[in-house]
């Protein structure tokens, strides 16, 4: 079991500007291991950009950042590389990143496969998957490598009502080993089903944060009240 006492995740007055634009600004936050986070706003507000800044991709401009490390992350993006080969050697390819012998490499990820509903095409080519079962294979090497901090941006955008269900199944697969979640979505009734915690950005700033049965009974700021009730997508 994962530490539960420290943060994974800490933002102390985080702002972030690229070519001169502030994108982020004054964020402040904290996340405990174990947590289910959705992170909504409007298009702009800074949803991606905060999920690209826990995981690396960008460097704080102002203010300090304490995240899980690298290696004990997994970044579900909306529209997930595939490699050219099969699903199983997908897999596979992430394990041996994380220096499993070849024996427990093969073992681990027929596992995924299987948790995440795909061990039917282990053998096929990646590329030749639908959007839906590309997703549920990203979440599969997600999955194989037990990542301490899982952030899913917007994983389930464009996708059927199915699919959807599926891919939150996966997730959940992947909290039950201890996982931290953070997610966006765009998609309000998901949001109620999978969060216990809401952050609300607008234009780069969190303006609320708090339980996610209490934003969606009464939304304290102006920006999120607009923003449930479809003003603003």
């Amino acid at each position: 079991m994962f530490d539960r006492a420290s943060p994974i995740v800490s933002l102390k007055n985080v702002s972030l500007h690229i070519g001169g634009k502030p994108l982020l600004m004054d964020v402040s936050m904290t996340v405990r291991p174990g947590e289910s986070v959705v992170v909504l706003g409007a298009n702009g507000a800074g949803k991606s950009t905060l999920l690209k800044l826990l995981s690396g991709i960008y460097i704080p401009t102002h203010g300090t950042l304490s995240v899980a490390p690298v290696h004990e992350q997994a970044f579900i993006f909306q529209h997930p590389p595939v490699l050219r080969r099969s699903a199983l050697d997908n897999v596979r390819f992430v394990l041996r990143n994380h220096d499993l012998v070849e024996r427990d490499t093969t073992a681990r990820a027929l596992a995924a496969l299987e948790i995440t509903g795909l061990a039917h095409a282990g053998q096929q080519q990646a590329t030749t998957l639908s959007g839906g079962e590309q997703q549920r294979l990203a979440l599969a090497r997600a999955w194989a490598t037990s990542p301490r901090l899982l952030l899913a941006d917007e994983p389930t955008a464009n996708l059927s009502p199915l699919a959807t269900r599926e891919i939150e199944r996966t997730i959940a697969a992947i909290q039950a080993t201890g996982a931290t979640l953070i997610f966006t979505t765009h998609n309000l009734a998901q949001a109620k089903r999978v969060a216990r915690r809401i952050v609300f950005l607008d234009a780069g700033r969190i303006v609320e944060d708090c339980p996610a049965t209490d934003f969606f009974a009464a939304p304290q700021s102006e920006a999120a009240r607009r923003y449930l009730e479809g003003e603003v997508l």
